[in-house]
């Protein structure tokens, strides 16, 4: 895998969780060489020799789900696959946002590419071609249970073979009109080719690459509102010693810590007696410990999502090199969607401490400072009634992270009984990044506000002061009351975009 130019060449070598979201989010295009064209043309022989002997394989001489007793007949082979994406086209709710559907779809290649599925030459080619022209089939977002997304991606494979809508250029159409505008042609579905297309966790792992990118981008900005509040508390730094962390390195924590100490690097606040209290309240004293935890579970998620992308889930599997086609469970997500409750709760952790640390520092009693961080005094209201939509926004990301991926009802006459609802965890992970998103906003603008009334702006580490001229160039202090939401939405649209680290991206 190799990145230039805003090209993703698939190599032979897995593309990256970086190379899917660059697909998806910053267009870049796909290029095929090879070695790939080689994989996919050595498993397609397998298929065909199959097929000229008439061997029972699932999807390709049966039927789907309850349907593997029904051989199909010769002259029916074709046609089934077309068959195939229409009737799993069975999804409802609001479409799939462009990135997501993108998302969707570079995974899905880069599944055929890894050279199980057996998909032929000419409709993998279709895919990337369709892609690369910017061709987004319009997918609705709910009915994949993640035993293969295959709602999501028979949406996509309908829309190109002609049917159903898809966007190109911003603009909705029919996809037969969409295939014409992008100057190309519907998928030449042979034997095999529509189940190929639908038969993966395609949108789960396109999502968790997107995710993925989200999260790591908002580990960074959480930490720098930490190292804020932490300036504007006055907060005892010894949470943050690594003599103390050694002691029980749990997971993650020391390296959380590290990233601390460098936010508050050249801070008067690392001065002795600087501190306020010999202890804090523990959404300070547990930082690194919280986001220690958090680190780990990011971690554990990106590994299983790499896993999946280099992989191929397809059942059947075609197995080139021993010339085999073998039935199997691969496309079972458990492993990887534990792996995402696992963030989902280390995510609504953080959101506890951002909250609780955010609710503190308005407080007199606890901060030392104006109640509710105004300087105009009580006939203001200051950040009063941000408090509510903390609040708000905690206790839905405490339930989003409640887990979903029970084993739901059993499918196909019995015969699919167990299932990952991987599609489901992703989409309440993306609900738990959006609010922790704005907590974190609320926290770097109450922090900097305190800051301000503590009168320690000159006083500021490297990192902590950048994050503070970062707040200040979006968000101006508040003196008179004003509507607050439009802050909030400002500084949080631009940390979706900025990644924590680019502390040099604003200067006030």
């Amino acid at each position: 895998m190799s990145n230039a130019d805003n090209i993703i060449s698939f190599t032979g070598k897995p593309p990256t969780v970086s190379d899917i979201a660059a697909i998806a989010r910053r267009n870049a295009r796909i290029e095929i060489s090879p070695d790939v064209e080689g994989k996919i043309t050595a498993a397609r022989a397998v298929v065909e020799r199959y097929l000229a002997d008439d061997r029972p394989v699932y999807g390709l001489t049966t039927g789907l789900g309850a349907g593997v007793d029904t051989r199909l007949v010769a002259d029916d082979l074709v046609a089934f696959q077309m068959r195939v994406p229409q009737a799993r086209a069975v999804g409802v709710g609001a479409a799939l946002p462009q990135d997501a559907v993108r998302a969707m779809m570079a995974a899905r290649i880069a599944g055929m590419a890894a050279g199980g599925s057996g998909v032929s030459l000419p409709v993998f080619s279709g895919l990337v071609a369709a892609l690369n022209a910017g061709f987004h089939p319009v997918v609705p977002s709910l009915g994949s249970i993640g035993a293969a997304d295959l709602a999501p991606l028979a949406h996509m494979g309908r829309a190109l073979l002609g049917d159903g809508e898809a966007e190109v250029g911003g603009v909705v159409m029919t996809a037969r009109e969409a295939l014409e505008k992008a100057r190309l042609k519907p998928l030449p579905l042979g034997p095999k080719d529509g189940h190929a297309l639908v038969v993966a966790n395609s949108l789960s792992v396109g999502k968790a690459c997107l995710c993925l990118e989200d999260v790591e981008r908002l580990f960074d900005w959480s930490l720098s509102a930490i190292a804020l509040n932490f300036e504007a508390f006055r907060a005892n730094v010894s949470a943050f010693d690594d003599r103390a962390l050694a002691a029980r390195p749990a997971f993650g924590q020391r390296e959380a810590a590290s990233k601390l100490r460098g936010l508050l690097s050249g801070s008067l606040l690392l001065s002795e007696g600087a501190a306020r209290r010999l202890q804090d309240p523990l959404s300070y004293r547990c930082a690194p410990q919280v986001w220690g935890a958090l680190l780990h579970a990011i971690g554990e998620a990106r590994e299983a999502t790499e896993i999946e992308i280099a992989s191929s889930g397809d059942n059947p599997v075609v197995l080139a090199d021993a010339g085999l086609i073998l039935s199997h469970g691969n496309f079972d997500m458990t492993a990887f969607v534990l792996a995402w409750e696992r963030l989902g709760q280390a995510l609504a952790h953080c959101a506890a401490a951002t909250a609780y640390r955010t609710m503190k520092i308005m407080s007199a009693a606890m901060s030392e400072l104006p109640r509710f961080l105004t300087p105009l005094g009580q006939s203001r209201t200051g950040f009063a009634t941000v408090q509510k939509t903390v609040s708000a926004l905690e206790i839905e990301i405490r339930h989003f992270a409640a887990p979903i991926s029970l084993t739901p009802l059993p499918a196909a006459d019995g015969v699919e009984d167990q299932a990952s609802m991987a599609p489901s965890v992703l989409a309440k992970t993306e609900a738990i990044i959006e609010r922790l998103r704005y907590l974190v906003a609320i926290e770097l603008i109450a922090s900097a506000q305190a800051v301000e009334l503590r009168g320690v702006q000159g006083e500021l580490g490297t990192g902590t002061g950048q994050a503070y001229r970062h707040v200040r160039a979006l968000v101006p202090p508040l003196d008179e009351d004003r509507a607050q939401g439009p802050d909030f939405q400002r500084l949080s649209d631009f940390m979706e975009s900025a990644p924590g680290d680019e502390n040099a991206a604003l200067h006030p």
